[in-house]
Formats: structure tokens, C-alpha cells, sequence
């Protein structure tokens, strides 16, 4: 219950769940932003009606072999756990609250210096 409500204390401080589903949203729009503008080297095989906030799942449909190096390039960056479920594939960006908005910003300009390297 004390971790509970330390928890507690600080969505509050963050302003309560508006302000956590602001956050959520532009985390993800960004994130969203950077698939979708990359001209096809990024997709999400998620309809954009139904996708989420807190995982967003993507793949490198032209150069899937490069899935593998994506991730052990982003490991070394200290971008974690990006490797997408075993029965989907490709990687998978868990951003959930805890995630700040600059972890977000790090991944996409990754992704981007990736793409520019691999394209």
C-alpha cells in the first residue's frame, strides 16, 4: 500500500490521468510520426484505429534481415528490449508511463540515423 500511494503521489504531482494520457499520446504520435514518415524503410502492421499507446510494434518489411542488427545497434545505445514477441516478429517499443518523453526522442532519432545508414 506505501508503494501504492507513493505512486500515487506522483501521477498526481504529473497531473492525475489527463495529464498521464496527454503524455501517453504525444509519446506515441511521436513514435508513430517517425514509422510513418520513414517512406515504407519502417512499418506497423497495427491498423492506426486500434493501435496502442504503450506498445508499438514495427518492422523493416523491405530488409527484415536487418531486424536483427536494429536491435543489437539499439541495445548498444542503451535502447532496451526492443525485440518484437516471438510469434510476431520485428521489434516492439514498450513506452509505457514510466518511459519519459526524451527515451522516446532517443529511439526515433535512432531509428532515423538507422534508416539513413540502411535505406
Amino acid at each position: 500500500i506505501y508503494v501504492c500511494g507513493l505512486v500515487f503521489q506522483q501521477l498526481l504531482k504529473l497531473g492525475g490521468l489527463d495529464g498521464a494520457r496527454d503524455r501517453n499520446v504525444k509519446k506515441a504520435s511521436l513514435l508513430y510520426d517517425t514509422i510513418s514518415n520513414s517512406n515504407g524503410f519502417y512499418f506497423s502492421p497495427v491498423e492506426e484505429s486500434v493501435r496502442s499507446k504503450m506498445n508499438v510494434p514495427f518492422t523493416i518489411p523491405s530488409k527484415p534481415e536487418l531486424e536483427k542488427t536494429f536491435v543489437a545497434e539499439a541495445t548498444a545505445a542503451k535502447l532496451l528490449e526492443l525485440k518484437g514477441h516471438r510469434s510476431v516478429g520485428g521489434m516492439r517499443a514498450s513506452i509505457y508511463n514510466a518511459m519519459p518523453y526524451e527515451g522516446v526522442e532517443k529511439l526515433c532519432t535512432f531509428m532515423k540515423e538507422f534508416q539513413s545508414k540502411n535505406a
